[in-house]
């Protein structure tokens, strides 16, 4: 152990204490305010289902204890441990290339965390979500969809392992700016593909069939100036009993998507003005924003990835003797979420302008009484609650709660 040791284990258990004390402080919180609606909902949601949110809430919250904790542990032993010293040990006795056993190395780390956090991701879907009555899943598409991710993972994550090796070891001093340009082009052609290609992997996509809700939606997609390649309905009720709805894609291949679930639970008026508000994000170009911003922050990510790389101390301090791109490559992947942590409550502030400027947006081009009727339908649908801690609310979520996001509309 060196002095950056003490540093990662500092910072990590300062995380997870945070973590751990802002998720008390939730359950508390929301506890203390589960017997009495708030004033502004009393004509909409009942006591019965306000409660059930509360304790949806806390029964997360206990998961999300149990699992952050554990997550302390894996880490530590992954890094001080020796568990990646190990596991890169375990493909040099091959006698294959350095480039070879360097992307072994990164895809059995990744399949080796997939197990690890199967129990949780199983424990989630048919006990948690079981409980309050969210889960539409079975375990033999649990299971499939598991499958199907890892060969995705393998599929795309080989050749690009190879192709950011390969820079890490051949494009001089300044590899991590090449890196992050190849970066950065891929998640544009993700963006891209996204629509038309991977999410039909794992769901089912129809065309919108209700006319009469078609023509609405195409009607506020002309008036919003929104080009789409199409209004689809997703099967989220295969797997969830939660609703959603999103436009996705990138350039000429973009899609508005409604979850089945959403159309089941809001009428057309409601629709459109989630639609708008979803719409809003685009004419408001919070898109382009969080790319440029996601773009910034990756870029010094990088950087600060070149210079560690290159540190003796950094390897040393984090458990392993092999200071290969491979390695470096893995150790900056665990270690950047832990020092980043801290920057969630500027992402959080800065989300939450954005969902107001969305809101405004659409209060204008549809309706801010049927934006309000739909927020406090799927609020009560997903069982979210109407009375978060405001510390925990601000650090965490991305969305302003309920009573200021409704009190904001109603004065539109």
């Amino acid at each position: 152990m060196n002095e950056f040791s003490l540093i990662f284990i500092s910072a990590l258990v300062l995380m997870t204490g945070v973590e751990l004390w802002l998720s008390l402080r939730q359950s508390r919180y929301v506890t203390a305010h589960r017997n009495e609606v708030p004033d502004a909902f009393k004509d909409q949601i009942n006591l019965v289902d306000h409660q059930k949110a509360a304790s949806y809430t806390v029964a997360k919250g206990q998961l999300n204890r149990v699992e952050g904790i554990c997550g302390m542990i894996i880490l530590l032993l992954w890094t001080i441990g020796g568990g990646l010293a190990l596991l890169s040990g375990s493909w040099q006795v091959f006698d294959w290339s350095a480039m070879t056993q360097g992307i072994l190395f990164i895809l059995s780390f990744f399949v080796i965390g997939t197990l690890i956090d199967l129990p949780f991701s199983w424990y989630r879907t048919f006990v948690l979500e079981e409980k309050f009555g969210f889960n539409k899943n079975s375990q033999g598409l649990f299971f499939t969809d598991l499958l199907k991710q890892t060969v995705l993972m393998l599929i795309i994550g080989a050749p690009l392992l190879w192709g950011a090796l390969s820079l890490m070891e051949s494009a001089g001093e300044y590899w991590w700016l090449y890196l992050w340009a190849a970066w950065f082009a891929f998640t544009l052609l993700v963006m891209w593909a996204y629509p038309a290609f991977i999410a039909p992997i794992f769901n089912k996509f129809t065309p919108l069939e209700d006319i009469q809700l078609k023509e609405r939606v195409e009607s506020l997609l002309a008036r919003c100036g929104f080009k789409s390649q199409g209004i689809f309905v997703m099967d989220g009720s295969r797997r969830s009993g939660h609703g959603n709805a999103y436009f996705t894609g990138l350039g000429g291949n973009k899609r508005i998507v409604f979850f089945d679930t959403l159309l089941e639970t809001l009428n057309e008026e409601q629709i459109e003005a989630v639609l708008a508000h979803e719409l809003g994000h685009f004419r408001r170009k919070h898109v382009i924003k969080n790319m440029a911003v996601m773009a910034i922050l990756s870029l010094i990510s990088l950087m600060l990835l070149g210079w560690a790389a290159a540190e003796p101390w950094f390897y040393q301090g984090l458990g392993v003797t092999s200071e290969t791109s491979a390695t470096a490559l893995v150790l900056f992947m665990l270690v950047i979420p832990v020092f980043g942590f801290f920057l969630h409550p500027m992402m959080t502030a800065m989300s939450r302008k954005y969902e107001y400027e969305a809101d405004d947006y659409a209060a204008s081009v549809s309706s801010a009484k049927h934006l309000i009727t739909a927020l406090v339908a799927l609020y009560q649908e997903n069982a979210s609650t109407l009375t978060p801690d405001p510390l925990v609310s601000a650090i965490y979520d991305s969305h302003p709660p309920a009573t200021l996001r409704v009190a904001h509309l109603e004065g539109k």
